[in-house]
């Protein structure tokens, strides 16, 4: 059985060349050898909208994945919360299928719940009510309707505040709840959960209801480029091998 590949918090931008060269070896190798490819959100640090495919990184970003989607390998792509506005335009230039928010998908025989993870952040009020605001779909038009030069700038600030922000939080506002995550994992009747956005990779074992589960935390690649591979024999993370 060929394993399920996952990926999140890559923040790919231009500014991280080495990064980028390390997606692309990774869509050129491991990607190619996989039942399934899952992006679970925060593939580019930002995206202002589906016209940022003008950009050289995000085209090519776009192509990599198409070349994996054509080579065999489905490819699922979840936004995230830097990547709230990848739209049908990226899927289809990317070969992708865009997902929900939360979906259950079988990974090496078991159903296993996928998300972002910034939703199972409940303890910081100040960002659920943002993330309300921000996922707004009257909202995220109006934002869209903006010149490409503005929603560049809106963005910029939002950043600059955002980093202030995020300084004054403590580091238990900003990981996830374990009472959201046992909740998601009742709601949807799986005993396993992958999710990013905390940048705290780990496996957790935990028991819902008398029952054990698991809880696998991707890594962010701002260090390193890593993926979790899932197959019958279970779960592993691994390192992209750096490229030539």
């Amino acid at each position: 059985m060929l394993p399920a590949l996952f990926i999140s918090d890559l923040h790919l931008a231009p500014a991280r060349p080495v990064l980028v060269g390390a997606f692309h070896a990774f869509c050129q190798g491991p990607a190619r050898a996989a039942a399934a490819l899952y992006v679970l959100g925060d593939l580019f640090d930002a995206w202002i909208g589906d016209d940022a495919l003008r950009e050289p990184m995000a085209a090519g970003v776009a192509a990599a994945l198409r070349a994996v989607a054509a080579g065999g390998t489905p490819v699922g792509l979840m936004r995230g919360n830097r990547d709230l506005l990848l739209g049908a335009r990226f899927a289809a230039a990317a070969g992708a299928t865009l997902l929900p928010d939360q979906i259950v998908v079988d990974a090496g025989g078991a159903p296993t719940l996928l998300l972002h993870g910034d939703e199972l952040c409940t303890g910081d009020d100040a960002y659920q009510r943002f993330r309300a605001w921000a996922h707004d779909p009257v909202r995220q038009r109006r934002f869209l309707a903006l010149p490409y030069f503005a929603r560049r700038a809106v963005i910029a600030w939002m950043r600059r505040r955002s980093g202030q922000e995020t300084a004054a939080k403590t580091e238990a506002m900003m990981d996830v709840s374990p009472d959201a995550v046992a909740e998601a994992l009742r709601a949807h009747g799986v005993g396993r959960m992958i999710h990013g956005h905390t940048h705290r990779p780990a496996h957790h074992d935990l028991v819902v209801d008398g029952r054990r589960c698991e809880r696998w935390v991707l890594p962010d690649w701002y260090d390193r480029a890593s993926y979790l591979e899932v197959d019958a024999a279970g779960a592993r993370l691994l390192e992209v091998a750096a490229p030539r």
